[in-house]
């Protein structure tokens, strides 16, 4: 593989204005399509295969006129305190609030609170019910302002009004949060080039990469319905990983021309050696992404391979389009400095430049005598290794903490801010009739296959009504057809609570006994319904997923390393970071804890959707600094043998580029923390968190400390193992790679042969 590469790398740095025209034909194509295809994206998704999405389904097939899938609306309408809204003059306000939310558009029904008796009992609040025909996504600026309008006959006569459910609420506005994080990364990388062309092309690659992503990911929506937190999950991937990936390759094709060889070599040599740690790294992501997959939940699945398309297209842009824009700027990447330094290199006697190139100085800083930071540290824990390891992993132990009390859910009114027309409606809905009525449960009798509709409504309506935590349930209502009843019931405690999900199973149980008796099918939906399917659906294929995940990846590692240990190792700490990534969330999003800080919303709970996403992305983001950090460490012990070297060597060549990575990604992720998104905030938040516990604390601590401590058992594989297991040259010693046909090494190779350096190994 290397010698492929090494060739891609030269002939993409050769043939540099046709590769980057090819990209840019790519681009611009791409655009056109999403400029011409792309279509509205939507906020609202299915599970499959549930009891409450057969509901719905069923409902929108044969009781259009329930709206199952349509949005909703609740008119709190509210009489000063000592008032009531039966008084005639506030009855007749209120009656035309009513008459109102009947003539806006896409109103399929509003319910009248005096004829539907949703009325409280002081008679102080009224509850209009508004049901639309089509769904959240499909409602207008201009049908919420006609929602809101209808409140003006209510607020001159001295009412309050307050407006819950979905239909009230607009998609987030974005106001390019995520520009920030450009902007800091950006500084980070002048900082780590120390020239503004070194530090511009990783960004003018990233924009490239990213803009052909979501151009293809848009375009697609002309196909498939398109969720509208996926492209914003994309982008937030896209330039994390397309920054980190152009970096590494920048950096080890300035590191080459440093050591006096010429432009084209060098980025040959940079793509030979960091591009295989690319493309690991990448593949490890995308099997993490793709995998999500196997849940079975098609906003999982869409999220996952829209995220993997964009990784894939990262690694493209940094094998290819990178070498060719290098080439357009050769040595000037270098900055003036650096420059001298290489012109130095070049003159300076042969036994020098192969010491360079083996990376025995690499560790040192530019000031004579005062090692690197990074060196200093890894020589640290090389020292003590025990108590680092010890250390950090209680520190990330106690920060896991809180993840036992992780609570999952699906976002209602209820958790939204306080000072929102959603959260004031929820409570006072609360407050006048009770929690229940902010998420009533809605039944639904099938008869079609067979059986009595209307005798099986009326025993599981005679039935339910006695159950514990039932406020009350309406009467049956029947389709044209009449093989579809519908019942609404109204629990006593909220949607999100215990004792509402305990109802929903006590109902589903009783659902057998009446199909039994009267042949007809029960389902129950609603949003303690879909909360409980959706969180059976990820407790059902979540061990599937990270058995296929981390196996998957399992083997990549000890195919790449050469090893049983490394890839154990990282698995490892990679359950380490999440534990301490789900303590962070937990604490922030579901206690609240420095909220005000980080200014982002606490709903006081975790989306369902969220963990097995973010597992994930951790997943791929952790194996990403395994592959960079451990390959130079592989690298340098496949040279030369001595393990505890290798390690702080290693070490050293990678840590200040794993660094700048790391806050590349940190600022990107945080960008995401000032969307008006509450998913996003809480992705951003939870990706930055584990970006920083899993690259700074397990990868840049831990991971030093236990390749310490095994020494040369790290690099142990068994016999039978190794003659199994396909060998792909990615420790940088094979020296045909960097050999032009028909000619010698450009450069002294490494000490010693392939085959002794992995008689050392075994």
């Amino acid at each position: 593989m290397k010698a492929f590469l090494y060739r891609t790398g030269r002939e993409s740095f050769r043939r540099r204005r046709l590769v980057t025209l090819i990209w840019v034909i790519v681009l611009v194509a791409l655009g056109f399509g999403a400029a011409t295809l792309s279509k509205p994206t939507v906020e609202s998704f299915s599970i499959p295969d549930t009891e409450s999405q057969r509901a719905i389904d069923l409902l929108s097939e044969r009781f259009p006129q329930a709206a199952a899938d349509g949005a909703l609306a609740r008119v709190v309408i509210v009489a000063p305190k000592g008032q009531q809204v039966t008084d005639p003059e506030r009855r007749e306000a209120v009656e035309k609030v009513v008459a109102r939310l009947g003539d806006a558009p896409k109103v399929a029904s509003v319910a009248d609170p005096f004829e539907a008796q949703s009325v409280s009992k002081d008679q102080r609040m009224a509850l209009v019910q508004v049901d639309y025909r089509e769904p959240r996504s499909e409602l207008t600026d201009a049908d919420r302002e006609a929602l809101f309008d209808s409140a003006e006959p209510a607020e001159k006569a001295g009412l309050t009004v307050e407006f819950g459910g979905d239909a009230p609420k607009g998609a987030p506005e974005e106001g390019g949060s995520e520009l920030i994080g450009v902007v800091v990364a950006a500084i980070v990388l002048v900082v780590t080039f120390g020239s503004l062309i070194a530090a511009g092309l990783p960004l003018l690659t990233a924009i490239i990469g990213v803009g052909i992503s979501l151009c293809g990911v848009q375009a697609s929506s002309s196909f498939i319905e398109l969720n509208s937190d996926t492209p914003a999950l994309a982008l937030m991937l896209g330039l994390a990983v397309s920054i980190d990936y152009a970096l590494f390759i920048s950096f080890r094709y300035r590191e080459e021309l440093l050591a006096g060889r010429p432009a084209e070599e060098s980025i040959g040599r940079a793509v030979s050696t960091a591009g295989s740690a690319v493309i690991f790294a990448g593949v490890t992501v995308i099997i993490a992404l793709v995998g999500l997959s196997v849940v079975g939940i098609p906003i999982l699945t869409q999220i996952g391979i829209a995220a993997a398309l964009t990784v894939a297209v990262a690694v493209l842009v940094a094998l290819t389009l990178l070498p060719a824009l290098l080439g357009f700027v050769g040595t000037r990447v270098l900055g003036r400095r650096r420059h001298a330094e290489r012109q130095a290199a070049t003159t300076a006697p042969e036994s020098a430049r192969t010491s360079l190139d083996k990376g025995e100085d690499s560790g040192e800083s530019h000031q004579p005598g005062k090692p690197a930071m990074g060196l200093r540290w890894v020589r640290l824990v090389a020292r003590k290794p025990v108590l680092f390891l010890v250390a950090a992993s209680a520190a990330l132990v106690v920060l896991a903490l809180p993840a036992a009390d992780l609570r999952l859910g699906l976002p209602d009114d209820g958790t939204e801010p306080t000072d929102t027309t959603q959260r004031k409606a929820y409570d006072l809905v609360t407050e006048g009739f009770g929690p229940g009525h902010n998420g009533p449960l809605t039944i639904v009798v099938d008869s079609k296959g067979g059986g009595d509709a209307q005798a099986a409504a009326k025993q599981v309506s005679e039935g339910i009504s006695s159950l514990p935590d039932v406020e009350s349930v309406s009467p049956p209502m029947s389709n044209d057809a009449g093989d579809t009843v519908l019942l609404l019931l109204t629990p006593e405690s909220s949607p999100a609570s215990a004792a509402t999900e305990d109802l929903v199973g006590d109902i589903r149980d009783r659902a057998v006994d009446v199909r039994q008796d009267t042949g007809a099918a029960i389902a129950v939906t609603g949003t303690t319904a879909l909360n409980i399917d959706i969180s059976q659906r990820i407790s059902d294929t979540l061990l599937p997923y990270l058995a296929v995940v981390v196996g998957l990846a399992f083997l990549l590692l000890m195919v790449m390393f050469r090893s049983i240990l490394v890839p154990l190792k990282a698995a490892l700490g990679f359950l380490l970071s999440l534990a301490a990534t789900f303590g962070m969330m937990v604490a922030v999003f579901q206690w609240g804890w420095a909220v005000d800080v980080l200014g982002v919303s606490a709903p006081g709970l975790i989306v369902n959707l969220l963990p097995v996403i973010i597992i994930g992305l951790v997943f791929g983001l952790a194996m990403d600094y395994e592959v960079f950090l451990v390959s130079r460490m592989r690298e340098s012990y496949v040279r030369d043998g001595r393990s505890r070297e290798a390690v702080v060597n290693g070490f050293a060549h990678s840590a200040r580029v794993v660094t700048a990575a790391v806050l590349i990604m940190i600022s990107v992720f945080s960008g995401f923390v000032l969307s008006e998104s509450t998913m996003l905030q809480a992705f951003g938040l939870s990706l930055a968190a584990a970006v920083f516990f899993d690259a700074l604390v397990v990868r840049m601590t831990i991971v030093p400390a236990v390749m310490a401590l095994l020494g040369r058992r790290a690099w142990w594989l068994p016999g039978p193992l190794d003659r199994l297991l396909p060998r792909i040259d990615i420790e940088g010693d094979a020296e045909e790679a960097h050999t032009e046909p028909g000619t010698g090494p450009s450069l002294p190779g490494p000490a010693g042969s392939r085959q002794a350096s992995d008689a050392r190994l075994r």
